[in-house]
């Protein structure tokens, strides 16, 4: 007796068990073999097919495997009317040509700010991702596909258009507030020719270089060759590096704990030395007979001083450290260099990993200290240190806006987010200042101007 079982709506097992087949007679058994036989022909067959997998086992002693036919879902269909629906903060869809998107995610990371992708709620955004002015790169179009929902049905009237305008109107209203909505439509036709709009390319877990349901430190340097494509190629999904929970922890951390950790410090420290200036006895020697009274004010300059040497650590850091080339058949650096910086290229808007976790950096933080201290007087030294601290955190804080803030149109951080979003998905080789680009000009790595 030969029975077939369906395990699931994938997996399938046929079972013939040795008692029954000892039970047969020997002209059944062997016209069963016969039709086993030709069953597994045509199973061998069908196995050379790229498809789904069915088992089939056969008693204790063998099974193989075959594909098994999966059609692939059809696309959903979205009237205009339901596209209208979706153009609040909490459900925004937007159009590419038919093709429909739920952008809800994204707008919060928006480089022009959330508002302009509101505007845009149940609209085709073609023109704006094809340029001019601004043409969006191939990372932006690839991530973009992560937010496919389905297509638009074409077949809704003309009554439905009318719908979506006027909701587009209405959202317009809203989201500039004492703006008319006239105004706003008028703003929203300017505003076409120049906003950002940047997303990421979706992982595929069967084809990736990578296995993402495995942490990926000792995976990536293995890569060779094939990692710094890889990893300019962003996703908008989160890492795990490491399968121990205490060091996948000790690479996290949450924005706030940057200033609630250094902060204080930089004010005790600023305070001391203000208090130590003050006493009037700190002197800067040159010889033994020429010297020089450091005043209590000089502590300001003195600190500003140590901001300017972080701005130029920040950059020479980001450029010749975080973006190195390591050698190709050197496992070792790869993997450095994946857990210094590049995880946040290839994930970047992983939240957790958006500024330096305090332990990590309090080893970069002392080193700075100690170079200080060596090359300067004790209390100049420890001026130029408390002002460079400071302006780490700042540095951290803005890293993070830039990712997750929507500035105000116009602002000097508005034009700072969208120099920095053109450094991950463009310009990756170009664009290494943060909190300022100044010293991008000297070095000659000034991301080409383009108006957003």
């Amino acid at each position: 007796m030969l029975q077939f079982q369906m395990c699931s709506p994938e997996f399938h097992s046929c079972w013939v068990s040795s008692a029954e087949l000892n039970s047969l007679p020997s002209s059944q058994v062997d016209g069963l073999r016969g039709g086993v036989s030709f069953f597994f022909s045509s199973l061998l067959f069908l196995s050379l097919l790229p498809l789904p997998v069915f088992t089939f086992r056969f008693g204790r002693t063998f099974s193989i495997s075959i594909p098994s036919v999966r059609m692939s879902p059809s696309p959903r269909f979205f009237t205009e009317r339901e596209v209208a629906r979706h153009c609040t903060k909490d459900s925004c869809w937007v159009l590419l040509g038919t093709r429909v998107y739920d952008v809800t995610a994204f707008l919060r990371m928006h480089p022009g700010g959330e508002a302009l992708i509101l505007r845009r709620s149940g609209k085709d955004i073609s023109r704006e991702i094809e340029g001019p002015p601004h043409r969006h790169s191939e990372n932006a179009r690839r991530w973009m596909e992560q937010y496919y929902i389905g297509e638009l049905d074409k077949t809704s009237g003309s009554d439905e258009a009318q719908t979506l305008r006027e909701r587009r109107r209405q959202t317009a209203e809203q989201t500039e507030g004492k703006t008319t909505g006239s105004q706003a439509v008028e703003e929203e036709e300017e505003e076409e020719e120049d906003s950002p709009y940047n997303l990421c390319s979706p992982v595929d877990l069967e084809t990736d270089l990578v296995d993402w349901r495995k942490p990926l430190a000792w995976q990536v340097g293995h890569l060779g060759e094939k990692y710094d494509a890889w990893v300019h190629q962003p996703v908008d999904r989160p890492i795990r590096l490491f399968g121990n929970p205490f060091l996948e922890a000790s690479t996290k951390t949450s924005w706030y704990w940057v200033p609630v950790v250094w902060l204080p410090i930089v004010f005790y420290l600023s305070w001391s030395c203000y208090m130590t200036l003050a006493q009037g006895t700190t002197r800067i020697v040159f010889t033994s007979d020429f010297s020089v009274l450091v005043h209590k004010y000089t502590f300001l300059l003195l600190f500003m001083m140590g901001w300017f040497l972080w701005s130029f650590m920040e950059y020479c850091i980001h450029r010749f450290v975080f973006h190195m080339k390591p050698p190709a058949h050197n496992y070792y650096l790869i993997t450095l260099h994946f857990l210094l910086h590049g995880q946040h290229h290839k994930s970047p808007f992983d939240g957790s990993r958006l500024v330096f976790p305090p332990g990590l950096a309090s080893l970069m933080v002392g080193s700075f200290y100690a170079i200080l201290q060596y090359a300067f007087p004790e209390i100049i030294g420890k001026c130029l240190f408390v002002g460079g601290l400071c302006g780490y955190v700042v540095y951290d804080m803005i890293h993070y806006y830039l990712h997750y803030g929507s500035p105000k149109r116009g602002s000097y951080m508005y034009g700072l987010k969208a120099y920095h979003v053109k450094h991950h998905f463009e310009h990756q080789r170009a664009g290494f200042g943060i909190t300022t680009t100044f010293w991008d000009h000297p070095f000659n790595t000034v991301i080409p101007d383009e108006k957003f």
